[in-house]
């Protein structure tokens, strides 16, 4: 298994129940085929320039640890996720 880093910046507007539960639904798709080594909430920032027309963002950073064929799923999850308004996924060097 890689050792992996995902930053996924979610709607703001979104309620904070809401927020918790993207968050635990991308957990569980990530430990169904993997494990997640911790979720680090970095709250809501100022985006670099204007995405979806939001000003925003409620950015958080995930490290885990998978076989690459997990990451096509989770990025493909990401993609047809609404409140998921950006999103990364990089493989840490050994």
């Amino acid at each position: 298994m890689n050792k992996y880093e995902s930053v996924v910046i979610i709607n703001p507007n979104l309620e904070a129940e809401a927020i918790k539960a993207l968050i635990s639904k991308i957990s569980d798709l990530i430990n169904s085929n993997g494990t997640v080594n911790s979720v680090e909430e970095l709250g809501k920032r100022k985006l670099a320039y204007e995405i979806k027309k939001l000003n925003e963002g409620y950015y958080v950073v995930l490290k885990f640890e998978a076989k690459p064929e997990l990451i096509t799923e989770l990025e493909r999850v990401y993609r047809i996720t609404d409140e998921v308004i950006k999103f990364i996924v990089v493989k840490e060097e050994e």
